[in-house]
């Protein structure tokens, strides 16, 4: 018997998503691939708390939009990629609906992705590839291991990548203005 291969729609994710014995994973997909992942640990939700903290508190502050954590994005013409960042920012004009029940139609401004354990860097720097190219203007990778961070952006259609260290800060460039985060205060230790 021959196995076909399917590919899967957001609707797909969320009647799975939806499905109990799913509740520990987190589930995503790119060009109809799932891509499926335990719930993070510890550290990994600790310093995504952290980030969504010091986001959310700069973004109340101003009003200028939502900070989300582990939400699901999609590009409307695009029913085939759906990402869950750990956070993402989403500017207040380029908010659809505010109280979705559901997945976003639409790619957030800045979506932060913690590189687990479990996954590899390379499989990091495709989701960072693929938010760039569906119209998420800044992409930071955070690697709690290296106690790095890795920032993508778009340049003219040609991601631009820039690493920063422990004594570093990240900046939200043209996407939060003003927003610096010292990358010692994710990583105490």
């Amino acid at each position: 018997m021959a196995i076909r291969e399917r590919l899967y729609t957001v609707d797909d994710v969320w009647r799975l998503a939806c499905a109990p014995e799913n509740e520990a994973r987190k589930i995503c997909l790119i060009d109809g691939e799932l891509l499926v992942t335990m719930s993070p640990g510890y550290l990994h939700a600790r310093i995504a708390g952290e980030i969504a903290r010091l986001l959310g508190n700069f973004v109340v502050e101003r009003d200028l939009g939502d900070v989300v954590v582990e939400s699901g994005h999609y590009p409307p013409a695009d029913r085939r990629t759906l990402l869950l960042p750990d956070v993402a920012f989403i500017r207040k004009e380029r908010i659809a609906a505010p109280d979705l029940d559901s997945y976003a139609p639409f790619m957030p401004d800045l979506a932060v992705e913690i590189v687990s354990p479990s996954q590899t860097l390379e499989a990091a720097r495709r989701k960072a590839r693929v938010y760039l190219r569906l119209g998420t203007e800044m992409v930071w990778l955070v690697q709690p291991g290296q106690k790095t961070a890795e920032v993508w952006s778009a340049a003219g259609g040609t991601p631009l990548v820039e690493t920063f260290g422990l004594n570093a800060e990240l900046s939200g460039g043209a996407v939060l203005a003003g927003f610096t985060l010292p990358l010692r205060k994710l990583f105490r230790k």
